[in-house]
């Protein structure tokens, strides 16, 4: 396909969705607010790069970082407007991937 036929804003929203680890910290805040921490042990990715992930969605308007001003300080991650339209996007995938992908398991057999 030639370059020049893509439209500007899907290639922006690939970047965007494209970026490593993106789409599973998009999926896991659909789920609802969660602290770091948590998207941290779920995902399986390293807290330099859990963070670098969200100030990126955040600096996109698509999660949202709320601190409560309790002892400690909590921080919950979650999605805006603009990150909650990504669900049948995501749910999408998820079915695709249940209809198409082999896990690792079933690969060997």
């Amino acid at each position: 396909m030639n370059k020049s036929l893509i439209c500007p804003k899907f290639e922006k929203a690939m970047s965007i969705l494209g970026q490593r680890w993106t789409g599973l910290v998009i999926y896991q805040l659909l789920n609802g607010p969660q602290r770091f921490c948590t998207l941290e042990s779920s995902i399986g990715i390293s807290g330099r790069v859990l963070s670098e992930r969200l100030k990126d969605l955040e600096s996109q308007g698509i999660v949202k970082r709320e601190v409560f001003p309790e002892t400690p300080v909590r921080i919950e991650y979650s999605l805006t407007e603009k990150g909650l339209s990504l669900e049948p996007i995501m749910k999408s995938i998820e079915n695709w991937s249940q209809e198409w992908i082999e896990t690792e398991t079933a690969a060997v057999k």
